[in-house]
């Protein structure tokens, strides 16, 4: 007789304390993501806030451990609980979690990689965690310091980094749009996150009242024409609809279309694909406007 599989809370419990077992401080979680005990001082103003030092549960990713009574009990205070939150910026692993997302348009996984042709580093295989929604949750090692900060779409559209005081839905929760699932023949531990994106995560926010350098334009469609360029099979199309809707976003996509296209055809696109992806990534971009010299 085939065995029924765990109920949802029990089996968050076994995965966390597995996530435990390998170093990863957890948290359990509701079905909505959130942390899925009530805060203690609710209704309460608190001055200063409280990261746990109370000693009571309540505190969200504060109250985080890998340990496993610990771990029990917090299951315990919440029976509702149906995944666990796997905290980040904390040692051992110092984690740092980048999120790619593919709803409302956004493609992560491809703004990641122009990031990676644009900036010259590598993306190491890494553990990674598939989403309902998707997307991906790409796991890596950080340094101890300085903190990550969490930030949404910071470095491009569908990208948001969990980093310290953040944290990620751990693999096997179960949520409202589905369940969290390793992907298949991932590695069994992240990797050490690029150094230069690690710079790119460091860098301070860009100054709304700051003018750009007048050679960003030219580098940045330098950097799309190369990504189309190097695009594998299996993604040419896909890098050229992302690059024209860079483009027209920027107010490039009248000036870069011939050279989009150019490069699309020189990894095995046809004129006419190229004139139609073009053509649908800039429906796609209402908010395109002409560029202004």
């Amino acid at each position: 007789m085939p065995t029924e599989p765990p109920e949802p809370h029990a089996a968050a419990l076994a995965e966390a304390l597995l996530a435990a077992g390998r170093g990863y401080p957890v948290i359990p979680l509701t079905r909505n993501k959130l942390p899925a005990i009530r805060s203690p001082h609710r209704g309460r103003p608190e001055s200063p806030p409280c990261r746990g030092q109370c000693g009571r549960l309540g505190h969200g990713v504060h109250d985080a451990s890998t340990d496993p009574l610990t771990i029990r009990r917090m299951f315990a205070t919440a029976p509702w609980a149906t995944g666990y939150g796997i905290a980040c910026g904390r040692p051992p692993h110092h984690l740092i979690g980048i999120d790619l997302d593919t709803k409302n348009g956004a493609d992560g996984l491809t703004a990641l990689r122009f990031l990676a042709e644009e900036h010259d580093f590598p993306i190491p295989p890494t553990v990674t965690v598939l989403t309902p929604s998707g997307g991906r949750h790409l796991w890596f090692t950080g340094p101890p310091s300085p903190p990550i900060p969490n930030s949404a779409g910071r470095l491009a559209p569908g990208i948001d980094i969990r980093g310290t005081a953040g944290y990620l839905v751990g693999p096997g929760s179960v949520t409202t749009h589905g369940r969290y699932a390793h992907a298949p023949h991932t590695p069994r531990h992240p990797a050490p996150l690029p150094s230069a994106l690690l710079d790119l995560l460091l860098a301070p926010p860009p100054s709304a009242h700051r003018e750009p350098p007048p050679d960003v334009a030219p580098q940045h469609a330098a950097a799309l024409i190369r990504f189309v360029r190097t695009a594998p099979d299996g993604q040419r199309n896909a890098r050229l609809f992302w690059a024209a809707c860079r483009a027209h976003e920027a107010g490039l996509g009248q000036e870069l279309a011939a050279r989009l296209t150019q490069a699309a055809r020189d990894t095995g696109l046809s004129t006419h694909e190229a004139h139609a992806t073009i053509a649908s990534a800039a429906r796609a971009t209402p908010s395109s406007t002409p560029h202004n010299h």
